[in-house]
Parts: structure tokens; sequence; C-alpha cells
């Protein structure tokens, strides 16, 4: 038996469903907000949670298999027309029955998406809950993907790299994190360098001496990222 492919209903009830709450003039300014070229529909994210969990439980919409989710992933995002339809599509990646599949064999489809995203909004999302979990599941093999990604001809996925590990606490490996900063001190885009910052600002809620001296061992650090990363440890930066 042949596996099923794209599960088109879930598709059109998220589209319809989604469509029947826009808010044309929230549109204009979430669109505005975020230098989007893609519009929105004008729904806030609880509101999208809110219609989305429905869908998502409802057993009639349930994927039969992983090729089926990954297929309705990538249908709700190829075929978006506003931007929650991406939003959509990342909830159904996220949602806990499917967490089986979050794994080393879904990366592929992961950076997929942050290459076509190619903004903070959805590359943020994916990196710190899709990726993370499977770096934190799988550290080895993940590990070095994730050392890949950090020399990326991708802004987006070298940002990825970065931020993957934020919220990860006392699992985050000091070890990768220093590898894929490292390549992209020199970096002088705004987001690379934010990132850097993020992540460390993230680790210093752990390991606050880790991230001073690794800080302080790396003085071409942008003052971005430094200001970023001693941001809550009451240290000049």
């Amino acid at each position: 038996m042949s596996e099923p492919g794209v599960h088109s209903d879930l598709v059109a009830a998220v589209t319809a469903t989604l469509a029947e709450h826009a808010d044309a003039e929230r549109a204009a300014g979430q669109q505005r907000y975020m230098r989007s070229a893609m519009p929105f529909l004008g729904l806030t994210s609880p509101q999208l949670k809110a219609l989305l969990g429905p869908l998502l439980r409802d057993p009639g919409l349930a994927m039969a298999s992983r090729a089926q989710w990954e297929a309705t992933i990538r249908a709700l995002w190829d075929g978006a027309t506003h931007r929650e339809h991406w939003y959509a599509a990342i909830a159904l990646a996220r949602h806990r029955p499917y967490r089986r599949w979050v794994d080393s064999d879904a990366m592929p489809l992961w950076e997929s998406l942050i290459r076509a995203g190619a903004w903070w909004d959805v590359v943020d999302d994916i990196a710190t809950h899709l990726v993370r979990d499977t770096v934190l599941t799988h550290p080895t093999v993940e590990g070095l993907r994730l050392r890949d990604w950090a020399g990326s001809d991708s802004l987006w996925v070298r940002r990825a790299a970065i931020i993957c590990q934020v919220g990860a606490r006392d699992r985050l490996d000091q070890s990768l994190l220093t590898d894929v900063i490292e390549p992209n001190i020199d970096d002088p885009d705004f987001f690379s360098r934010k990132a850097i910052g993020w992540a460390l600002r993230d680790h210093a809620r752990t390991d606050p001496d880790w991230v001073r001296a690794f800080v302080t061992g790396h003085p071409a650090l942008s003052g971005l990222s430094r200001r970023e990363a001693l941001k809550h440890l009451g240290q000049p930066s």
C-alpha cells in the first residue's frame, strides 16, 4: 500500500477557518511591523492558537503517517498566501502527537522551511523548538549537522544554528555553542550578531560564569552581541 499524500482536508479546513476570522485593518499593521512581502490575515497569536487547536485535535484530520505529516506541512507552507499559513504549518509540525517524528530525518525539512521563510518570526520558532528538540535528542549526529549549518551560505540557517539551544538550560552543549558562534563573530549582519547575544544571554541564566569567560575570551564580539550577552549579569558591557 502506498503512503498517503497531503491531508487535503486539513489544509482546506485550516485555510477556510483562518480566512473566516481575517481582520484587514490588523493585517495591514502586522505586515508593516514584520516588513513582510507576504500579507497577513490579521489574526493575533492567541486567536490563531485557539482556531488551530480544534483542527489539529480533530481525529478526522489526524495524520496517518509520517509521510503524510511532512507532505501536509510542506503543502501548508508552499501553498501559503498569508503568513498565518506558515504559522499553521509550524503548529502542525510541533503538535504533540507527532513529536515522535521530530528527529534527524526531519532536519532537512526544517532547513528547507528556514531557507524559504528567511525571516526571524518563522526561523526562530523552528530553531528554538523543532531544531532544539532534535539536537537534544540526538546530540552527537546533530551536533555535527549544526556545526555545518554555522558555516551555511544562508544567514537564516546560520542564525538557527546559533540559537537552536535557547531554552536548553543545563542540557546545553557549551562546546557546540562555541563552535556555532565562533565562525559568525565577524558577520556584520544584525540578525547574526543579535542571535549570538541572545544565545549567550539565555545560557547566562544557567552558567553566568561561563558566559562571562566566553565574552572575555572573544574580544572580537560585536558591541551588540556583547551587550546582549551580559545584559542581566550586572557588569559593564
